[in-house]
């Protein structure tokens, strides 16, 4: 068994320890907080951190109401620009807290007298260091280099800053988040059968819309750096306005398909998508009955999930088909090609 589908089973844990052990600090930053609100948040972040920030744009701009902004670093490292953090909290996201653009950026921030929070798996990294304020996610150690349990733990931290900020976000429900996840790691048997059936998928597309757009991009890079597979990602909107010509009869397709505000859309998305006869794979919950309609594949998690709540829980079964596909193909999700744990670049 890979170490990456280790770590995916691990992630009960993980969540439910980070969110235990944040609860105090996040007390604190929240009345911090109180007396010293951000005109609008800066999240900076890479690769797999930079599908977390992505979220927490949405999360927090739904939930808080703030603007959110995400970071372009070569703007500070390549161009040397110097942009006017002042009255911002700049959020730096890290698994190893080791990515030398990151810091660079959050350095500066501190410099000009930003609020600046580091979000990281390593308590001893450079930005922890740099950082004037900590919230550690507690998933022990990552070995494989495709990150999984470092991300939905990234992904709770969005949640935990949404709710810092004032935000719509409640603690019992994110409570309730292992649970639903153990709820889709009891599927993995049924997606490892799912998965052979796309030993030799070289082209996929993925979409998602809202608070699940990001995993889109996750969903997606998982299947680039373990399996080998050209996987685009696309907002289900972005992808009728032109991409969508890709599709031809037995073409990929994988969806985030939530009952609630987003299905119309993707509803919309998917029945054009059957009228082209692409195969599509949809990952949703109980709640939504008439995804059936659409979809020639479902990965359903057993129970309903609150919309707020799904993206943990749903892209725990991509996770999984990414390292039970990579098997498939006799590939080691472990250790990609050409690429290492910590990436560092400028």
């Amino acid at each position: 068994m890979s170490r990456m589908l280790e770590e995916i089973r691990q992630q009960p844990e993980a969540l439910a320890h980070t969110l235990a052990s944040a609860l105090r600090p996040v007390e604190r930053f929240k009345r911090l907080l109180e007396k010293r609100r951000p005109r609008l948040v800066v999240l900076v972040a890479r690769g797999t951190s930079d599908n977390a920030a992505l979220f927490g744009r949405y999360l927090l701009e739904i939930a808080a109401g703030i603007p959110v902004s995400l970071a372009a670093p070569s703007i500070n490292t390549v161009y040397g620009a110097r942009v006017d953090y002042r009255d911002a909290l700049v959020v730096a996201i890290s698994q190893s807290g080791e990515s030398t653009d990151t810091n660079f950026v959050l350095e500066g921030a501190r410099a000009q007298g930003a609020l600046t929070l580091g979000i990281t798996n390593e308590a001893a990294s450079t930005m922890a260091r740099i950082a004037e304020h900590v919230l550690l996610i507690r998933a022990r150690r990552e070995r494989a280099v495709a990150a999984t349990k470092t991300y939905t733990g990234q992904v709770l931290m969005m949640y935990l800053l949404a709710y810092a900020l004032g935000g719509r976000v409640r603690i019992d429900g994110l409570q309730r988040i292992p649970e639903a996840v153990e709820a889709a790691l009891a599927l993995e048997g049924e997606i490892d059968d799912l998965s052979s059936r796309y030993r030799f998928m070289r082209h996929a597309v993925v979409v998602g819309r809202g608070l699940n757009y990001s995993n889109a991009f996750e969903f997606s890079l998982k299947l680039m750096e373990t399996c080998y597979v050209v996987a685009e990602r696309f907002s289900s909107a972005d992808f009728l306005h032109g991409p969508i010509a890709l599709v031809e009869p037995s073409f990929p397709v994988f969806a985030f398909a939530p009952p609630g505000k987003t299905w119309p859309t993707i509803g919309e998305t998917l029945a054009k998508l059957k009228n082209l006869h692409a195969e599509i794979v949809a990952i949703t919950d109980a709640g939504n009955r008439e995804v059936s309609g659409h979809a020639t594949k479902i990965i359903r998690l057993p129970r309903r999930v609150g919309e707020v709540l799904t993206p943990i829980p749903y892209i725990v079964p991509a996770q999984i088909f990414a390292a039970c596909l990579a098997s498939q193909k006799g590939l080691d999700p472990d250790q990609p090609r050409t690429i290492s744990k910590v990436t560092l670049t400028l």
